[in-house]
């Protein structure tokens, strides 16, 4: 099979499976359906690194460090509460460890690295630290599309049922310092599959927005 064909194989599944998705979360075709999501987001991460260029040590590396920080940085956010605000996380997303489910690590190499990427490729030819702060801001912009779904489907609650703006500036902190330290081995890798991984996301986010 060819690059060209992997990548073609590999958006097929991925739209497919957002597709389904939306459909199925628009249409409430089952209150389990939502349950898929950390399986949605398993295949979404393992076919975007598979279509990775240059797979080895430095990717790996990465990934590692991304799912930690931004795991650890979720799980002292949930038992504080001073870095994001109040809240808390839902049965939704599996398995939890001191309250943070263990797949929200895979969520930040999703988006850590489909923001890296789509932004290095639109903006190449800007410094290093513009592209970095564009890409974090793209990141805030997805999120604040995906808070009322993730609340409205039981992901995860905030105290007094109110997002804090405290919640989209350490959401822009952590995206910061995660994409400059992807950027500083990977700037000049493009992954197609990344790119559309990352619009499906807004898709899906903002086209279930629209059935709440």
């Amino acid at each position: 099979m060819t690059e060209t064909n992997k990548d073609k194989l590999a958006i097929a599944i991925l739209v497919v499976l957002y597709a389904v998705g939306i459909a199925a979360l628009w249409f409430r075709v089952h209150p389990d359906f939502i349950r898929l999501t950390p399986f949605n987001l398993l295949i979404s991460m393992g076919l975007m690194l598979w279509r990775h260029p240059e797979q080895g040590r430095a990717l790996w590396a990465f990934t590692a460090v991304c799912y930690l920080v931004g795991f650890l940085v979720e799980m002292a956010g949930v038992q504080t509460g001073v870095i994001f605000g109040q809240y808390q996380y839902g049965t939704v997303l599996g398995p939890k460890i001191l309250g943070t489910p263990l797949i929200i690590g895979i969520n930040w190499v999703i988006l850590v690295y489909a923001s890296g990427v789509t932004v290095n490729r639109a903006m190449g030819k800007a410094p290093f630290w513009i592209r970095v702060a564009l890409a974090a801001a793209v990141m805030v912009v997805l999120d604040v599309l995906i808070e009322p779904v993730a609340v409205a489907f039981g992901f995860w609650n905030w105290a007094g049922g109110v997002i804090p703006l405290q919640n989209y500036l350490a959401w822009y902190a952590l995206a910061f310092v995660l994409i400059a330290l992807f950027n500083k081995r990977h700037d000049e890798v493009f992954n197609k599959v990344a790119v559309v991984l990352l619009i499906l996301q807004f898709l899906f986010f903002g086209i279930l927005n629209l059935s709440l």
